[in-house]
């Protein structure tokens, strides 16, 4: 009898998480889930493929390392696997297999010198993967794939363009106008509507110019959509705002590579995203110029700072000057919601007082509502989880977890209702979000009401208070409560001692150090894990600090000199 009441109150539990994630999406992603699931997927025979014959030598840049050296064994997220004649062998985790199809190494770094490499890896993607069967014929793969190929195409001859690459090319993208992805819209979206706008430059006649116009309409619609007006993506991971630049600054090469009227006009709106984007990552990296750790975000996946201002100078973009701080000062991004303290001294704190992201598509959200990561003298000291996979298992769970970020977490529940791999159910919403600049400091204040759900109601507050060598950190819950944590995540390289009950020490690799001081609370130094990249797991310190009162203050002070 109690293992049936365990069942149906856990049966229960789901519906209520899926009702509550359903309820934010939009109908025509209701739509499409049921008709894309009720339709099979297949290709039609397609007529003799036509060239356009516009494009150039490919003028774009690479990022990536090769992930094979003889097309047979791949390294990706990680994991070295050798590759049989499976290209969809359920022994490899999806997204390793994700990465395969993608052929990234088509445009990895020195490609150029692997000729015959990948000419082996596009005639064995082919030979392997039938029409609309396997991992491989899935929307995201086709899109990612199809834009490696047409860049790697522009390298040759026609005479060196076999028939069977044409055809396939022209099969795969008739495949994706059957199954974009309005089920899931933002990124996905967005990379179906780029591969469309590649495809249909590169391919002419009536197919090639339907592929390029329904492209250029896609991306358009949703250049508007998912871009906000400080320059960040709305899906508000840095991560993923990257991998968004590198698809706008393929664009711009794409337009320079094959000089198409229809193109101008549109370049003019990309090179502006361009530009406000780069505004926005720059405010979102730490001193070590590599992005913060908020929602699905990690190093290794996305291009760097670094290689989209390269990128950007190669296509004659400019850019405005990066901006060193001569004195304290401090700013919020007030369409994304994050908010960017500076110090001169190379010091940084970077705090999410922002939405999940948009309601009907959170799916690289965490439960990190009011947290926030910090950097002193270059080095970061206070961080975020990270990823290190997807999927839907306890190790996701706990990675977009509350207690995986620096913020409170209250009854041992997340502040937003984060459940399988990509779903949010009840999302917290900032409010009372300001700052205040003045001779004293900066003080940085924000509240959710993610514990609302809860029954005592409850309301996070939460202030930073910056001076030119403190930072100090309140914490006020408002409502009922039985427990309340606050998590402060420490990177590898700092170490982290007691001096006393409530005092702590973090010493820093260089030798300096920093003091941290709690008010009355229960701090715990415990071990924790930080993923600075899909398959890395590294051991860290962090402290968990129990509070059962309704406001815990943290006094952390260094010194300049």
């Amino acid at each position: 009898m109690q293992t049936d009441c365990r069942i149906l109150e856990a049966a229960m539990k789901r519906f209520w998480l899926l009702l509550n994630t359903v309820r934010y999406l939009k109908l025509s992603q209701l739509f499409y889930q049921v008709f894309y699931r009720v339709r099979k997927r297949r290709s039609k025979i397609q007529s003799e493929p036509e060239l356009r014959g516009a494009l150039g030598p490919w003028p774009g840049a690479q990022f990536l390392q090769p992930a094979s050296v003889d097309g047979k064994t791949f390294t990706f997220l990680g994991q070295t696997a050798r590759l049989g004649d499976d290209w969809n062998h359920p022994s490899f985790p999806k997204l390793w297999l994700y990465n395969l199809h993608y052929q990234d190494d088509l445009n990895a770094k020195g490609s150029e010198d692997r000729r015959e490499l990948s000419e082996y890896l596009i005639d064995s993607w082919i030979a392997a993967n039938p029409p609309a069967e396997g991992n491989g014929w899935e929307p995201y793969c086709l899109s990612l794939r199809l834009v490696n190929w047409v860049k790697w195409f522009c390298r040759l001859e026609s005479q060196h363009l076999k028939r069977e690459w044409l055809i396939s090319l022209s099969r795969q993208a008739d495949s994706l106008e059957r199954q974009l992805e309005f089920h899931i819209l933002a990124n996905h979206l967005f990379a179906n509507a780029k591969a469309l706008v590649f495809v249909g430059v590169f391919l002419g006649g009536k197919q090639g110019n339907r592929y390029l116009y329904r492209g250029l309409d896609l991306l358009g619609k949703e250049l508007k959509e998912q871009f906000l007006a400080d320059g960040a993506h709305y899906e508000l991971s840095p991560m993923y705002h990257s991998i968004l630049m590198w698809d706008v600054a393929d664009l711009l090469a794409l337009k320079q590579a094959s000089g198409l009227d229809v193109l101008n006009i549109e370049a003019k709106v990309w090179e502006e995203r361009f530009v406000k984007g780069m505004e926005w990552l720059r405010a979102m990296v730490h001193p070590d110029r590599e992005i913060a750790f908020f929602n699905d975000a990690t190093l290794g996946i996305a291009p760097t700072l670094e290689d989209l201002e390269e990128y950007g100078q190669k296509l004659g973009i400019q850019l405005p000057p990066s901006h060193t701080p001569q004195t304290l000062s401090g700013r919020i991004l007030q369409a994304s919601g994050y908010s960017i303290i500076d110090w001169p001294g190379n010091h940084r704190l970077i705090a999410d007082v922002a939405t999940v992201g948009p309601d009907y598509q959170p799916g690289h959200a965490h439960a990190d509502t009011l947290s926030f990561e910090f950097s002193l003298f270059g080095q970061r000291v206070f961080v975020n989880s990270g990823i290190s996979q997807y999927g839907d298992d306890a190790e996701r769970y706990r990675q977009r977890s509350t207690a995986a970020h620096n913020t409170v977490e209250v009854d041992g529940e997340n502040s937003s209702e984060v459940w399988s791999g990509f779903r949010v159910a009840r999302r917290a919403r900032p409010f009372d979000v300001k700052i205040d600049n003045n001779h004293s400091g900066i003080s940085l204040q924000a509240s959710h009401d993610g514990y609302r759900r809860l029954r005592g109601k409850v309301i996070h507050c939460r202030r930073w208070f910056a001076t030119n060598e403190s930072l100090m950190i309140e914490d006020e819950l408002q409502g009922n409560f039985q427990r309340a944590v606050a998590h402060f995540h420490f990177h590898p390289d700092v170490t982290v001692e007691h001096e006393g009950k409530s005092c702590f020490r973090i010493r820093l690799p260089d030798g300096k150090s920093l003091i941290l001081e709690l008010s009355d609370s229960w701090p715990n130094l415990v071990t924790s894990h930080w993923h600075p990249g899909f398959g890395v797991s590294q051991k860290i310190q962090k402290l968990s600090v129990e509070f059962s009162g309704p406001r815990l203050i943290t006094q952390i002070r260094w010194s300049s000199s």
